[in-house]
């Protein structure tokens, strides 16, 4: 059964796009950023009901939702056969019959994420695939440790096979309105990834207010960060759709000033297919389609394929299976 001709461009190579080399910081424009909270919070509250997508078409925008996932483990008891379990279904997210039955029988998710010591296993284990590895790193999740640490850090995963670095920033330097330490710390963090993409993970539930939430965004990407990322999946809250907006748009008006795009990363609370779509609509709303491939739109999940792969049984056989039937290893 073939889906929506969406299902089979997921196949088709990504457009490319310069890399946001970062700008000199611009403190005059970090303070004209004003966020209206109750403005973002209504429209956000109507996402969900704005679109709604049926049978064939949300097979298709299920297929694209698989596609753009950082499949993820950042366990204290991660093992590497975990990890090579969990990179094996990056490889294959989806039964190979019904990948077969909708059409996209070379489907693969969008990254393996995990912590330092597991990235050579999951380098191994992607061997050949083209599923590129990222690395949590600078002292993940609370970003405390000293400094020089977190720099080499970077630099030990880039080493080891990473592609992509999920970095966290210091929030104090946020919450005190230091947006100087804030750009020369991202900096120094986008210097030493080198060739590898970064992604600054702002920690947004421990930001305080939407509009610490978007001069913190805008400050990350006058650096050069390649992604924007909403939480590092630890605090108490995470992604959340009045972030995700205000982020989204901060991404607008940098492309809009600079020419240059940056991608965007909820992590955290995404588990149920329903809310994949909502974002994923929220996304092509506000940035258009460039911005629902790999390159520029990441999820940071684990057990959202599980249930995105429920679905997808159910539009080919109209039943449901039990949730135990698609284990992430």
């Amino acid at each position: 059964m073939q889906t929506d001709t969406a299902a089979t461009k997921l196949q088709l190579p990504l457009a490319a796009h310069a890399r946001n080399p970062g700008m000199t910081l611009d403190l005059d424009w970090v303070a004209s950023v004003q966020a209206n909270t109750s403005a973002i919070e209504r429209r956000a509250a109507t996402i969900g009901g704005r679109r709604s997508v049926k049978k064939d078409f949300q097979a298709a925008w299920l297929l694209k939702a698989i596609s753009v996932i950082d499949l993820t483990t950042l366990s204290g008891d991660d093992t590497a056969g975990r990890v090579q379990r969990l990179c094996a279904k990056a490889r294959q997210p989806v039964q190979q019959s019904m990948l077969d039955a909708l059409g996209v029988p070379g489907l693969t998710v969008g990254a393996v994420c995990v912590y330092h010591d597991m990235v050579e296993t999951a380098v191994r284990a992607l061997e050949g695939s083209g599923i590129p590895v990222a690395a949590v790193s600078t002292g993940f999740p609370a970003g405390l440790s000293p400094y020089h640490l977190r720099i080499a850090e970077i630099g030990e995963s880039v080493r080891a096979g990473a592609k992509e670095i999920d970095i966290v920033i210091s929030r104090r330097h946020v919450l005190t309105g230091n947006w100087q330490a804030l750009y020369d710390e991202m900096r120094d963090m986008r210097a030493a990834c080198g060739d590898a993409h970064v992604k600054a993970i702002l920690a947004t539930g421990e930001l305080g207010t939407l509009r610490n939430v978007a001069r913190a965004s805008l400050i990350c990407m006058m650096a050069g960060a390649d992604f924007i990322k909403t939480s590092t999946g630890k605090e108490g809250v995470n992604a959340t759709l009045p972030v995700t907006l205000t982020m989204i748009r901060c991404i607008r008006d940098y492309e809009a000033r600079t020419g240059f795009k940056v991608g965007y990363k909820p992590a955290g609370g995404i588990s149920k297919a329903k809310d994949a779509l909502t974002y994923l609509c929220l996304m092509k709303d506000e940035l258009g389609h460039p911005w629902l491939q790999p390159d520029l739109f990441r999820f940071g999940a684990s057990s959202l394929l599980g249930d995105i792969e429920r679905q997808l049984e159910h539009f080919l056989t109209g039943h449901y299976s039990a949730a135990n039937r698609h284990a992430m290893g």
